[in-house]
């Protein structure tokens, strides 16, 4: 019987942040080297995001698409720290980490290190065979994310020898909730030129930071979390959406935050829920990590055992878009103040057909969620 190495990289929430920061858009650090190092790391992960977006939807550019890029450069970092000699070097440029101008050294204290603070993380080590393995897995991430996650590992090939197993699932309250009495449940949502469908459209005279990219021909607004993250709805004006895809970048993201404006707006957005999962496997082939998989994988940090290979990676995210937040929990009644009766007078953005959306955490920058919302009726992603 083989030895099935188990990793999991369990995210189930983000730690709070530290409260000293400003209301503003953007975080900044203390001293010039933390800025440096903020800005570089921030740019390195968006970057690293946008690929895998694109990777991900080149063959079904018409479908939902939704991963969490930390969860997978995390899982990536903490597999790094038990490869060694040209297997950990794969994973590392794959990340985008350019070993000239970074040593490793740096890279283990400024990012595999803030990886094991910032997420829960286990890893085990068993021997069980491949059916059991794959019940005692999804089990596992069922009932540690409370039933949110379910069916991670649909099967497991009798030859498998280590399995990167990685999941998120989010959960956060909006700073300003919606009124459920005005979610109209009946609200049409264009996914194509051909189909419309009807999706709960929540309501919102708020004030948000908001801007119109007229390079992109797109529509940004930034919803932020009661705590430590905000969440970025672009919205392509009809049929640019692939050229907005295109130029999604970490310049993007910058340029962005030092545009978005803060002002009254009448707002809709779609109630949702989507989930996705994915096999790495392929992408992370096609992204350089080569040896990994190979019989000439190097994990003797994980094990003495130098036939340690990565079989397989999994990834599933979850999210829920509703009145509250991302997730129904349960919370303090909300008391809504009637809004003046000036809507016309704000300009209205109504997401009522494909949009990006991401979710940042806001110390950091990184991107916690990234997806593409075609059909927010479509529940279950690939």
């Amino acid at each position: 019987m083989p030895l099935f190495l188990y990793l999991v990289l369990l995210v189930l929430g983000l730690h709070c942040a530290p409260p000293n920061r400003s209301e503003g858009k953007l975080t900044t650090c203390n001293s010039s080297q933390q800025n440096a190092t903020f800005y570089k790391m921030s740019s390195i992960n968006a970057d690293f995001a946008f690929n895998l977006y694109l990777r991900f939807t080149v063959e079904t550019p018409d479908q939902n698409t939704f991963f969490s890029p930390v969860s997978i450069s995390a899982a990536l970092a903490m597999l790094c720290l038990g490869a060694c000699h040209n297997t950990q070097t794969q994973i590392i440029e794959s990340l985008g980490f350019n070993l000239t101008d970074i040593p490793m050294k740096e890279l283990e204290l400024q990012f595999l290190d803030d990886v094991k603070s910032l997420y829960e993380t286990e890893v085990f080590s068993t021997v069980f065979s491949n059916v059991s393995a794959a019940q005692e897995i999804n089990s596992h991430v069922q009932k540690q994310t409370k039933g949110k996650v379910v069916g991670l590992i649909e099967d497991l090939k009798p030859n498998t020898i280590m399995v990167l197993v990685n999941y998120i699932h989010f959960k956060a309250l909006w700073e300003n909730p919606f009124d459920p009495s005005k979610t109209e449940e009946g609200s049409s949502f264009s996914v194509d030129k051909n189909t419309i469908v009807q999706v709960p459209m929540m309501q919102q005279m708020e004030q948000y930071y908001h801007l119109v990219d007229t390079e992109l021909n797109c529509t940004v607004l930034q919803m932020d979390y009661s705590k430590n993250a905000l969440a970025l709805f672009v919205l392509p004006k009809e049929g640019q959406m692939e050229w907005v895809e295109g130029a999604m970048s970490s310049e993007t993201l910058k340029k962005w935050n030092h545009l978005l404006q803060k002002g009254w707006i009448d707002l809709f957005v779609p109630k949702f829920s989507i989930s996705a999962s994915y096999d790495l496997g392929a992408i992370l082939l096609n992204m350089g990590i080569q040896d990994a998989f190979a019989d000439n994988a190097n994990f003797l940090g994980l094990t003495g055992d130098s036939g340690l290979q990565l079989s397989n990676a999994a990834h599933k995210a979850v999210l829920h878009i509703g009145e509250k937040g991302t997730e129904a929990v349960v919370v303090p009644e909300v008391r809504f103040l009637d809004q003046p009766e000036i809507t016309l007078l704000h300009p209205i953005i109504q997401f009522d057909r494909s949009f990006l959306l991401l979710l940042l955490e806001k110390s950091t920058r990184n991107i916690l969620f990234l997806g593409k919302v075609v059909d927010p009726t479509e529940v279950i992603g690939k």
